[in-house]
């Protein structure tokens, strides 16, 4: 069973909240192990429709994006992402070089271990249909592996619409996703569209719809800061495959972000901007890298890795 009745929906959440027994806190390791337990022997394809939404007669959609906003663990009881189903992780760690103003971990001199999930929203995942591209963040305050800590997390799509975009590498992936492409393909996904802005603005308890097309950036900035008062945070995030990097054809962008495929090594960039507009050009500055040394496609990373999604502050810090 894909989705469990409501009073099934009411245990999950309740064990949720409960685990693991360090609620908010994980190790690196704890987290990467469990991804890395059970990779697929062949990837699989989850559509994403509206029967999944609202199977059994009750609204999994809003119920998720409740979720996402109030439970703070890294990993959860096996559960269905409803939007992004299709995912590879990625391990690494998050570096800051460049002199920025901000704090936590966009500091300048920052460095954490990172773990990342690439996903597409909604069904297409192959070269030649719309894909629209997601990357999530998970940054560990520490280069110990085995230090519990609380994570610091960002959310960064590049055009919920889709593109044809051939490499996820060329994905301009960012925070302010209010930027969405129509075209003739998209027609179809109106009634998927209108479901999501719905138990969006349910869940953020708002009439604000460019308030959830914007995914903030404070649980970074006040990563390990002792008064987030005093936190400085970048208004744009946006993290795109480094320059140096070689592309991959593959159809499937999955096998494309394989490490295999990269024998000199996946990296992506970190870049900030807080002058520009939310539908024009940004003042874009290159502020870091991502480093991965490992990557798998599994059924925890489509199913445990958990992402928590801050709620929207009229005044981030």
């Amino acid at each position: 069973m894909r989705h469990a009745p409501t009073f099934m929906a009411a245990a999950i959440t309740t064990l949720a909240l409960a685990a693991p027994a360090r609620a908010g806190t994980s190790s690196f390791d704890e987290v990467w192990d469990q991804i890395a337990s059970d990779p697929y022997v062949a990837l699989p394809h989850i559509p994403v429709t509206l029967d999944a939404f609202y199977q059994n007669w009750h609204d999994h959609l809003t119920d998720a994006a409740k979720r996402t906003l109030a439970v703070t663990d890294d990993l959860l009881p096996r559960f269905d992402k409803l939007l992004h189903p299709n995912g590879i992780c990625l391990r690494g760690t998050w570096h800051i070089d460049a002199t920025t103003p901000y704090t936590g971990y966009f500091a300048t001199g920052s460095r954490g271990l990172f773990i990342g999930r690439a996903s597409t929203a909604l069904t297409p995942v192959r070269r030649g249909e719309y894909r629209a591209f997601g990357f999530a963040g998970k940054i560990f305050p520490t280069l110990d592996p085995d230090a519990p800590v609380t994570t610091g997390n960002f959310f960064a799509i590049d055009d919920l619409g889709g593109t044809l975009t051939d490499h996820f590498l060329d994905a301009p992936l960012t925070n302010d996703i209010i930027h969405i492409t129509i075209h003739p393909s998209s027609v179809f996904q109106g009634p998927l569209a209108t479901a999501v802005v719905r138990s969006f603005l349910i869940a953020d308890q708002t009439l604000d719809v460019t308030q959830t097309l914007i995914r903030q950036l404070y649980p970074v900035s006040t990563l390990g800061v002792s008064d987030p008062r005093q936190a400085v945070t970048p208004t744009w995030l946006k993290i795109t495959g480094a320059a140096d990097v070689a592309r991959v054809d593959r159809d499937d962008f999955r096998d494309e972000l394989q490490l295999a495929n990269y024998p000199d090594g996946l990296a992506f960039e970190i870049w900030a901007a807080d002058k520009g507009s939310r539908l024009g050009s940004k003042d874009w500055h290159l502020i870091g890298r991502i480093d991965v040394d490992a990557t798998v496609a599994s059924d925890s990373c489509d199913h445990r890795l958990h992402f928590p999604h801050p709620p929207y502050r009229q005044q981030q810090p």
